[in-house]
């Protein structure tokens, strides 16, 4: 399928709303800093879209994420500090280093002999390239380099897995269960004591520890929020609507009406899923 316009159309597009004669306002005031909330926001939206499986419209957000590095880099190059070209020969470089049972020569159009090399060694040989690569930058321990800015559950997640690969860890979920039921006890005694911030503390304490059940049981924490929180949100929507048919809104019922309508609504899920 031919398509009107290519990459290069898209940087030279960014070019022009950067342009100080004739660009775009509101492009012309961004930075850095002040784009990277729009980041955030359209990587989460291309999640959302695979987890829908909204595949009609998921090109469509991988582009809004691809502008945003088209962004970065047009505001590197105008304050010379890197450019599109020096962002993709970075990558190429790094991902070629990091799978030499790919490209045994360290090249990407190199002489490369067809490796055997098996998922778990794969894994086990990035993981070492990486950690060399964390030594070069100066970065030490084993918990080095986990970005500060990551959501809370998924850098929980990552710090655990680094402290996993040092020996770290339950040797399996019925340790973190058990570990989960601690916390939660210790969090009643907090909350019963009337000591706000040391409650607030030992929630931390009970979501890390349920971070580490989902590592245990290889679900991203991320993930299965969002799901449970998509989940909560259609069937609260199946409460406003029963109570919508009758001219009514939440607020004009009780909580025990409340509960026996999200109850229904539970049910009426299972039947159709089941269906």
């Amino acid at each position: 399928m031919q398509y009107q316009y290519t990459l290069e159309d898209l940087l030279h597009l960014m070019a022009q709303l950067r342009n100080p004669e004739g660009g775009c306002p509101w492009d012309l005031k961004q930075t850095f800093a002040s784009i990277v909330p729009s980041t955030i926001e359209e990587a989460y939206e291309v999640a959302e879209a695979i987890e829908t499986e909204d595949f009609e419209h998921l090109h469509e957000e991988l582009g809004d994420l691809l502008f945003q590095v088209i962004f970065y880099s047009q505001l590197g190059r105008e304050q010379c500090y890197f450019d599109f070209p020096r962002i993709v020969d970075t990558l190429v470089r790094k991902l070629v280093r990091r799978h030499p049972h790919v490209f045994p020569s360290g090249e990407l159009h190199g002489e490369n002999d067809s490796s055997s090399a098996g998922e778990a060694e794969v894994k086990q040989n990035w993981e070492a390239i990486k950690a060399e690569e964390r030594s070069a930058k100066g970065e030490a321990g084993a918990l080095a380099g986990v970005t500060a800015g990551l959501p809370a559950l998924t850098r929980a997640a990552k710090l655990q897995k680094r402290a996993s690969q040092v020996g770290f860890d339950w040797p399996d979920i019925n340790g973190v269960l058990d570990k989960i039921e601690e916390e939660v006890a210790e969090l009643r005694e907090a909350v019963a004591s009337g000591d706000q911030e040391h409650a607030g503390e030992e929630l931390g304490d009970l979501l890390f520890s349920c971070v580490n059940a989902a590592r245990h049981l290889k679900a991203d924490p991320e993930a299965a929020l969002r799901y449970c929180n998509r989940k909560f949100e259609r069937r609260f929507a199946a409460v406003e609507m029963a109570l919508s048919s009758e001219g009514r809104r939440p607020t004009d019922a009780s909580l025990e009406e409340l509960d026996q309508l999200w109850e229904q609504a539970k049910m009426e899920e299972g039947r159709e899923l089941d269906g």
